[in-house]
C-alpha cells in the first residue's frame, strides 16, 4: 500500500510538473550558465566575461590567453574611470563644480591663444563629450598621440559645434579633464586615483600611458583586472558605497547615469562618461571601450557584468558589438530574470 502511494505522489509531481531534486541546483540553472558560457566562448573577440548578481559572483570565465589575476588595456572604458575621479575632485572641494570654466586650468595657452567661445567651455561640457571641438578620435587619434603636445592639440581643434551642444566624442577631451585633475589636486591623475579610489577598493591598476608632459592619458589605455571591473560597477550599482565606505557622492552617481546627449554613431544615450540603454525590456549603464571592454550595470536586476576584449583583430568597424549585446538581450539578462 505504502509503496502504491509513493508511486502514485511520482506520477503527480511529474505530472505538475514539481522538481525532483531538492538541492536547489536544478538541470534549468546549470544549463543556462553552460550555455552563456558555450555561447560567449563562441565569439572570438571576448577574453573574460564575469556576472555578478546581489553583490555575489555567480560566473567568472576566461577566454583566448587571458588569465584569471590578469590586468588588461580597458581603452575608453578608462573614460567612465576618469568621470569618477572628476566627481572625487568634486565632492573633495578640489574642482568647485562641472559649471566651471576650463579656461582656469590652461591659463598659458589661453593667453597665447584666446578665444571667448574655446574659454566658455565648461567642465560639464567634456564630461559629456560636448565641448564643440572637432574630434582627436578615429580619423585625428593618429595626429593626436604623436603630436608633441596633446593639450594643445586638442584645444587648437576648430569649433564645429557650439560648447554643450551636439555630441562630439574625442579622446582629447577626456584627456583635458586629466589635466585638469593634475592642476586642481597638485597630484598626478595616477596618484589621485590610488588615493581616492583604487586602493579603497582594493584595485590594482596595471600600465597607463602618459603624454609627452607626463599627463596620464585621460580615457585610454589604462589596464585593469576584470575583478577591478567589477568592483567599479558594484559601487556604482550601490550608488556610491563600496564595503560600506562612500567612494563617490550617491549626486554624482545620479548625474552620471542620466541623459544629456547621443551618439551620432550608435543607438546609446550619453552621461558623465557613462552610456545609457534599452536591452530588452531592461535599462542598461555602461562604460565601453574599443575591442569590446565593458562594464554592464543592470540596476533592476541588481546586476553587473563585466567583459573583456582582445585588441589584436579589432577594427573600427566594431563587429564585436552586435554579439555581445545579443548575449547580454537574449542569454544573461533571461538568466538574471529567473531570480528577480
Amino acid at each position: 500500500m505504502i509503496a502504491r502511494l509513493l508511486s502514485l505522489m511520482l506520477v503527480f509531481a511529474l505530472l505538475l510538473g514539481m522538481p525532483s531534486r531538492s538541492d536547489g541546483d536544478t538541470p534549468a540553472d546549470s544549463l543556462s550558465l553552460d550555455q552563456i558560457h558555450d555561447n560567449v566562448s563562441a565569439i572570438p573577440s571576448v577574453t573574460s566575461l564575469l556576472i555578478q548578481k546581489d553583490g555575489q559572483a555567480l560566473a567568472e570565465y576566461y577566454f583566448d590567453g587571458l588569465r584569471n589575476g590578469e590586468t588588461t588595456n580597458i581603452k575608453s572604458a578608462a573614460k567612465s574611470i576618469i568621470s569618477l575621479l572628476v566627481g572625487i575632485a568634486v565632492d573633495k572641494g578640489y574642482i568647485e563644480d562641472v559649471e566651471q570654466s576650463i579656461r582656469p586650468y590652461f591659463k598659458d595657452y589661453f593667453e597665447a591663444n584666446p578665444d571667448s567661445v574655446k574659454e566658455s567651455i565648461t567642465i560639464k561640457d567634456l564630461l559629456t563629450m560636448r565641448s564643440g571641438l572637432e574630434t582627436t578620435s578615429f580619423h585625428n587619434y593618429g595626429r593626436w598621440v604623436v603630436s608633441d603636445n596633446w593639450v594643445e592639440f586638442a584645444l587648437d581643434q576648430p569649433l564645429e559645434k557650439e560648447p554643450g551642444g551636439d555630441m562630439a566624442y574625442s579622446t582629447g577631451t577626456s584627456h583635458l579633464l586629466s589635466v585638469i585633475l593634475t592642476k586642481a589636486t597638485e597630484m598626478t591623475t595616477k596618484a589621485f586615483a590610488e588615493k581616492y579610489l583604487f586602493r579603497p577598493m582594493n584595485i590594482e591598476v596595471g600600465g597607463w600611458d602618459r603624454d609627452p608632459q607626463g599627463y596620464y592619458m585621460g580615457g585610454n589605455n589604462m589596464a585593469l583586472k576584470p575583478q577591478g571591473m567589477i568592483k567599479i560597477g558594484q559601487m556604482m550599482l550601490n550608488k556610491g558605497r563600496y564595503n560600506g565606505q562612500q567612494i563617490i557622492s550617491e549626486k554624482w552617481v545620479v548625474d552620471s547615469f542620466k541623459t544629456y546627449t547621443r551618439s551620432n554613431y550608435n543607438p546609446y544615450n550619453y552621461g558623465y562618461m557613462w552610456w545609457n540603454k534599452l536591452v530588452g525590456k531592461e535599462k542598461v549603464y555602461f562604460a565601453w571601450g574599443f575591442g569590446g571592454q565593458y562594464i554592464f550595470i543592470i540596476p533592476d536586476l541588481d546586476a553587473v557584468v563585466v567583459l573583456t576584449g582582445a585588441l589584436q583583430n579589432a577594427t573600427q568597424s566594431r563587429s564585436y558589438k552586435e554579439p555581445v549585446f545579443e548575449l547580454l538581450r537574449e542569454d544573461i539578462i533571461p538568466y538574471l530574470t529567473q531570480y528577480k
